[in-house]
C-alpha cells in the first residue's frame, strides 16, 4: 500500500526531524508546508506592509493560511496520483478536524483507504524548556512571536490535535519526542509507519 503519513504538532516539537529520521528509510515525497508556501507567503505579506515573518496576525490567518495550506494538498494529491508514498508536516489543526478533508485528498488523487495508508504522527514534547531551547536553535525569524509571547505559547507543548478523519485508531500515534530521537524510538516510529492496517489492532 502506498503510504499517506501526517506528522503534526505545534513549533518545536521536532516534527521534521522525526519526519527525516524515517524517510531515510521509507522512499516518500516529503512535504513541508512550511517550504511549499514560505515563499509566496513572504511576499504577500511584505507586498501588504507586513512583517514577513509573522504568521500569527489575523491578516495572516484570515488570507494567507487556507492558501498555504491548499498548495500543500495539491502537492500531495498530485503524489499520490503518481504512485509516491507522501510524508506531509505542518500542524494540519483545522484539517484533522475536517472529516470531509482526507476524504477529498484521496478522491482527488484517485485513490482510496484500500489502496492508501492514511496515518497520523502527533509529535508532542512533555519537556517544555527543550521545545524553546530548539525554536531558538533553529534561528528562524518567523518564531519570535513565540518567543516573545512564550507564557502563552508553552501551554501547548504536549497538544493533542482533535482528529475527525475515519481512520483506525490504530492508526495514530502519540509521539513524545523529548530526549535525544534514538534507534530505539527510530524503529517504534518505523514500525508504526509501515505496518499495514490489517495488522493493527483498531
Amino acid at each position: 500500500m502506498q503510504k499517506l503519513i501526517f506528522f503534526v504538532g505545534v513549533a518545536g516539537t521536532g516534527k521534521t526531524t522525526v519526519a527525516r529520521k524515517l524517510s531515510s528509510r521509507i522512499p516518500a515525497a516529503f512535504l513541508d508546508r512550511d517550504t511549499i508556501g514560505g515563499r509566496f507567503v513572504e511576499a504577500i505579506l511584505e507586498m501588504n506592509g507586513l512583517d514577513k515573518n509573522d504568521r500569527d496576525s489575523d491578516y495572516y490567518k484570515r488570507n494567507l493560511r487556507d492558501l498555504e495550506y491548499d498548495t500543500a494538498k495539491d502537492v500531495c494529491i498530485e503524489n499520490l496520483a503518481a504512485g509516491q508514498n507522501v510524508f506531509m508536516i505542518s500542524p494540519f489543526t483545522a484539517e484533522l478536524r475536517n472529516e470531509q478533508w482526507i476524504e477529498d485528498v484521496l478522491q482527488a488523487a484517485g485513490r482510496t483507504k484500500q489502496s492508501v495508508d492514511v496515518k497520523v504522527v502527533v509529535v508532542t514534547l512533555s519537556d517544555i524548556a527543550m521545545q524553546k531551547n530548539r525554536i531558538i536553535g533553529r534561528q528562524t525569524v518567523r518564531d519570535q512571536w513565540k518567543l516573545d509571547n512564550w507564557g502563552d505559547f508553552e501551554k501547548r507543548v504536549d497538544f493533542v490535535p482533535q482528529i475527525n478523519w475515519n481512520i483506525p485508531a490504530s492508526s495514530i500515534l502519540v509521539f513524545d519526542n523529548s530526549g535525544e530521537l534514538t534507534e530505539e524510538k527510530s524503529e517504534l516510529l518505523f514500525q508504526f509507519v509501515t505496518e499495514s492496517q490489517a495488522s493493527l489492532s483498531v
